[in-house]
Order: C-alpha cells, then sequence, then structure tokens
C-alpha cells in the first residue's frame, strides 16, 4: 500500500465511480448523504490461551499488525474471573480498527484472496447482520492471508472482523455488501 496522500484503493475507486450510482437507483435515494458505505472494520483476535502464557499475546499482536498494516491495541480483563483464571489488567486480545484506505485495502484483500483461501469455504452467512447495518464473520485461521508466513507460525489464531457500514439498514447493507464482491451464499 503507497503511503501517497493522493492513493485511492481499487475498491474505492470502484465504490465512487459504479457502486455507489448502483445503490441510488436501487433504493431510490434523493440524498446523496443516506448511501450506504463502509464507515469503518474492526478486527479482533481473543487470545485466551494468554492467562497461561502472556508472552503468546505478542504473537498475535504481530500477526494482526502484518495483517492490518497498523498497529493494533491489546485489550485487557475489566473484572477478575477465578474460574477463568483471569485477573484485572491481564491482556486478553489485540484490536484494531480501519478507516479510510486501510479499510478498503483490508477489505479487498479478504474478499478477494483471504476468504477463497479458506479450507472448506462455501460462501458467507447472509445472517450475520446486527440489525444496524453491520456485518461479522468469524475466520478460524489468520493463516489465510498473504502476509503471514506460515513457517514462522507458533500459533494459529481465530479472528473476527466486523465491517460497520453507514446505513441502519440491513437490506441496505447486505446490497453494499453485495456490490463490493462478498460471496454471500443466498
Amino acid at each position: 500500500m503507497a503511503d501517497t496522500q493522493n492513493y485511492v484503493p481499487r475498491l474505492k475507486s470502484a465504490y465512487d465511480s459504479a457502486i455507489r450510482a448502483e445503490l441510488i437507483e436501487k433504493f431510490g435515494l434523493k440524498n446523496p448523504m443516506t448511501v450506504p458505505a463502509l464507515d469503518k472494520v474492526v478486527i479482533n483476535i481473543g487470545a485466551g490461551e494468554t492467562t497461561q502464557d502472556t508472552k503468546k499475546i505478542n504473537s498475535a499482536l504481530e500477526a494482526v499488525e502484518l495483517i492490518t498494516g497498523q498497529k493494533p491495541v491489546i485489550t485487557r480483563a475489566r473484572v477478575s474471573n477465578a474460574s477463568f483464571k483471569i485477573r484485572e489488567g491481564m491482556p486478553l486480545g489485540v484490536k484494531v480498527t480501519l478507516r479510510r484506505a486501510r479499510m478498503y485495502e483490508f477489505v479487498d484483500r479478504l474478499v478477494n484472496i483471504a476468504l477463497p483461501r479458506v479450507r472448506d469455504f462455501r460462501g458467507l452467512s447472509p445472517k450475520s447482520f446486527d440489525g444496524n447495518g453491520n456485518y461479522a464473520l468469524g475466520i478460524k485461521e489468520h493463516i489465510v492471508f498473504p502476509e503471514i508466513n506460515y513457517d514462522k507460525v507458533d500459533t494459529i489464531w481465530g479472528m473476527d472482523v466486523v465491517v460497520c457500514t453507514t446505513t441502519n439498514d440491513d437490506a441496505q447493507a447486505r446490497e453494499l455488501l453485495r456490490a463490493l464482491n462478498f460471496p454471500f451464499t443466498d
């Protein structure tokens, strides 16, 4: 990804040139500010094994940083829980929020490179919308991303990806994601 100010990701230019006009026509939108668009993408790895070995959080941190190109934050326990051997402030995972160019680059790589590499992949469930236009999906192995060198991986992490849109309507969000080549099963 280039660090220049004039750089426009491939998916963003496709949205601006064609997808936006299709959505306006399909939903009969009068106000251009109501056209559905991507708002942010949140990537999260819950590293529960860190209760036994706190050094494993560094592995998850490096993996997310390689995949997203942005430094993630460590999520910590808010309360202690003796049955799970968790103390307050203990690191439990990592997360990163992507916006603007990095978000479009990540979504492009997710849809066109990573998801087709998932073992036994048959498409995404169209039922994973939250009722407010946001879509969540889980990936069982972070090694499907091409940035990860499989030989240097010590732990395979599962990750959650939440795609937030500017609309509150699931139908509009589904059409936006379908136009961005998300492979839904229906």
